[in-house]
């Protein structure tokens, strides 16, 4: 995990992949809170087989898509939890707003709904922010 957004997953055929987490964005990890994203991201994904949807690659060469690992309650279950909605969650990330035309309708709105919960419930990242800054900070 290099961010609580980002990831380095390998590939069947021994390649590594740096996968930006469509929809989302978590704080660096020099930034308030950074580092607890990144680990979070770690607790759901490191050295988990997953499946990644995407369609395409940024300008750094970076697959942007969604990661669908096995859940850690759900052992059999398969690739049933995305990660990106589960930072946004847990309050580990914020969407981003302005690459939301860019997620499938249902991703977007499923989305919305994690980051307003996190928000309500005052978890994570909007533990900090006040109501002025939780605008400020999804825009």
């Amino acid at each position: 995990m290099t961010r609580g957004d980002t990831l380095i997953c390998l590939t069947v055929d021994n390649r590594q992949e740096l996968i930006r987490l469509r929809g989302i964005d978590a704080p660096g990890r020099k930034q308030p809170f950074g580092e607890h994203a990144r680990q979070h991201l770690a607790d759901l994904a490191h050295g988990k087989s997953a499946t990644v949807h995407w369609t395409y690659r940024d300008h750094q060469g970076r697959i942007i898509g969604a990661v669908w690992v096995e859940p850690v309650d759900c052992p059999g279950c398969g690739h049933t939890l995305d990660v990106g909605r589960a930072q946004l969650a847990s309050g580990m990330a914020r969407r981003a707003q302005r690459y939301a035309s860019q997620q499938p309708v249902e991703e977007r709105y499923a989305y919305e709904f994690e980051e307003s919960e996190a928000r309500a419930r005052r978890t994570g990242l909007w533990r900090k922010f006040k109501e002025s800054s939780q605008t400020q900070a999804s825009q």
